[in-house]
Parts: C-alpha cells; structure tokens; sequence
C-alpha cells in the first residue's frame, strides 16, 4: 500500500482508505486470496487423509482450553471465505474431490 500510494502521490496524511486506494490504481488484493485457496487444498487433503492433522484441524482432542479470546480456527476462515454455510456442510464437501475444487475455484473467482 506505501508503493502505490507513492506511486499516486497520495500523501500519507490524505484520509484515505486502502480500498480507494487500490480503485484509483485499479489493483484488487491477491495475497489473501491466495492464501486462502492454498489453505483450501490443503483442508482438503487433510481431510481426506484422516489421520492427526485432521484431528486437530477440526478441534477434536481432549485438553484446557487457553485463556481469553478464543483463535480464529482454520476451518472458521474457510467456512466465511467459501460462501454461507456450517463447519459440518464443508467437512461433508471434502470428502467428494470434484466438489470441493468446484467450491474452490468458485471462492477464488468471487474474490472474497
């Protein structure tokens, strides 16, 4: 956001938010799309494979939970990013391959 804003010649004291920001250069953000798509296949091959990280992923071992606010779970940023749904409808949609790519690239094409 430095580099464009530079590149406008924005001063950085202009109340502007990153999003006019990105408009007036005509850029949309890529990193955390990306980044979410990558967790996507990830999920889903984990998933798929069952085993500890599939545990843990879902939040299904014994233990104390830890103090104050609870961390944004995986599967929570995932179930926002891929459309309105439950936890439990995308756990069900891991386990048909073509599904969940179709969600994916679905997701990664709206750009949210």
């Amino acid at each position: 956001m430095w580099f464009l804003r530079r590149m406008l010649r924005i001063p950085w004291t202009a109340k502007k938010t990153n999003e006019r920001v990105l408009n007036e250069a005509s850029e949309r953000r890529t990193l955390v799309r990306t980044i979410r798509k990558r967790q996507a296949t990830f999920l889903g091959h984990v998933m798929r494979r069952g085993k500890l990280e599939h545990l843990v992923t879902t939040g299904k071992f014994e233990g104390k939970r830890s103090r104050g606010r609870q961390r944004e779970k995986i599967m929570d940023g995932l179930a926002t990013w891929l459309g309105p749904g439950k936890v439990s409808d995308i756990l069900a949609a891991v386990k048909d391959r073509d599904l969940w790519r179709d969600l994916i690239a679905n997701a990664y094409k709206q750009g949210t």
